[in-house]
Parts: C-alpha cells; sequence; structure tokens
C-alpha cells in the first residue's frame, strides 16, 4: 500500500512524512483554491531535501501541455499529477516532451459519470487519483477539500481499469481502513486528515499510517 503525504510545504513537513512511513510527497503549485499552494521556486527548493528513494508528485492545475512542461522544466519530480482534465491532444505533447516522467491524472468522482471519465484517462495516464474536488465550480476546487466521495463509484473504477489507482478525498485514521476495505487502492493520498492549523500533526499521521500498516499491511500485499 503506497501512502502519499501531499501539500507538503516545509522541510520540516518533509521530515515528518517520511519519517513516519510515507513513501510519497505530493507539492501543490499554483491553484484556484485549496490549502498548502506553494510557488514554483518554493517547490524547487523543498525538493533538494527529499530523498532520492521518495517518489515526488507535483501538482498541476494547467491544462495546457506548454504550460505544463513549462513549470516541470524548473523542478524535478518523479511524477506530475494532473488535477483539471486536458484534451486528449495535449497528453500526447506531454508524453513526447517529458517521456520519462510519470503522468497521474486526477478524477474527481461526483457520479456515475466518473467511471467513463476514469477509463477514458487510464489510457493516456500512468497512474488515476479519485479525488473529491468540484472543477465546475465558480472557484474550481481541484483537491484538498477534506470531503468524502461516494466509495462504491471509486470500487468501481479501480476494477474498471489497469492503472494503479490512489484514494484521495476526506481520508483521516477513523476512516482509512474501511476506505481501504471499500476501494482496494494501490495507493492513498491525505492532506488535511493528518493536519492541524494547517500542519502535519505528527501524532494524527501516526496514527493514520499505523492504521494502514497494522490493520490492512498483510491484506493488501
Amino acid at each position: 500500500m503506497r501512502i502519499k503525504i501531499c501539500c507538503i510545504s516545509s522541510i520540516e513537513e518533509i521530515k515528518k512524512a517520511i519519517t513516519a512511513g510515507a513513501d510519497t510527497l505530493g507539492f501543490v503549485g499554483p491553484m484556484p483554491s485549496g490549502p498548502g499552494i506553494l510557488s514554483i521556486d518554493a517547490i524547487r527548493s523543498l525538493l533538494r531535501h527529499v530523498p532520492s528513494q521518495i517518489n515526488t508528485f507535483f501538482l498541476s492545475a494547467e491544462q495546457k501541455a506548454a504550460r505544463i512542461i513549462e513549470q516541470c522544466s524548473q523542478i524535478k519530480t518523479t511524477h506530475i499529477q494532473l488535477v483539471d482534465s486536458l484534451p486528449e491532444k495535449e497528453y500526447k505533447i506531454l508524453r513526447a516532451s517529458l517521456p520519462d516522467l510519470r503522468i497521474v491524472q486526477v478524477i474527481h468522482v461526483q457520479d456515475d459519470t466518473s467511471i467513463q471519465e476514469a477509463k477514458r484517462a487510464s489510457l493516456v495516464a500512468d497512474m488515476l487519483l479519485l479525488d473529491s474536488g468540484n472543477p465546475q465550480a465558480m472557484i474550481k476546487e481541484l483537491g484538498g477539500t477534506g470531503r468524502v466521495h461516494n466509495w462504491n463509484i471509486s470500487a468501481q473504477i479501480v476494477q474498471s481499469v489497469s492503472v494503479p489507482v490512489f484514494l484521495a478525498g476526506g481520508l483521516h485514521s477513523r476512516n482509512i481502513s474501511e476506505a481501504i476495505r471499500a476501494v482496494r487502492p494501490f495507493g492513498v493520498d491525505v492532506c488535511s486528515g493528518v493536519r492541524s492549523n494547517g500542519h502535519i500533526d505528527q501524532k494524527k499521521l501516526a496514527q493514520f499510517i499505523a492504521e494502514i500498516r497494522q490493520k490492512n499491511g498483510r491484506a493488501l500485499v
């Protein structure tokens, strides 16, 4: 079970997440809304403190490949997480220009139409991440909402695609075991569920990861 701690905003949070057992860190670029937003320069500075064995996701809200490529030329992460949808031709440009960067497409699970959206995205992305945003809102919500979505739909998506799927959206230590058993994802992604007053809470983080390792470890190998 991969564990991604998102909205990393400081060297201290990098150290806390890795020490607790996270294998993947998420860094949020410029967004219309949500927590943990950093400038490209700030992300570049923080990445210097991440060990090479840790996967790093850069979250981009851009919908044009040229702009995403420009962002990625300034920072070096292992994955690009696209929190909004892109026209199909933009994925092809991304793939050709950034062949070594793994593409993670976010699907904001709202209703059954998300299943078909996920199937289409799985043909152009290396991974999917199921979240609870609302791209149609007046001010787009593209992650970090702290809301739980319909796990029954998420489970159908996991069963319908052949690429790895991360589960996000309102996860915390009290619901993570249920979420994993319901959805059976490749990995989980948490931001607000391990924070107090906007900062990583070491106790919440430890409880979250312990719940995954102790109660779900053998079942998920």
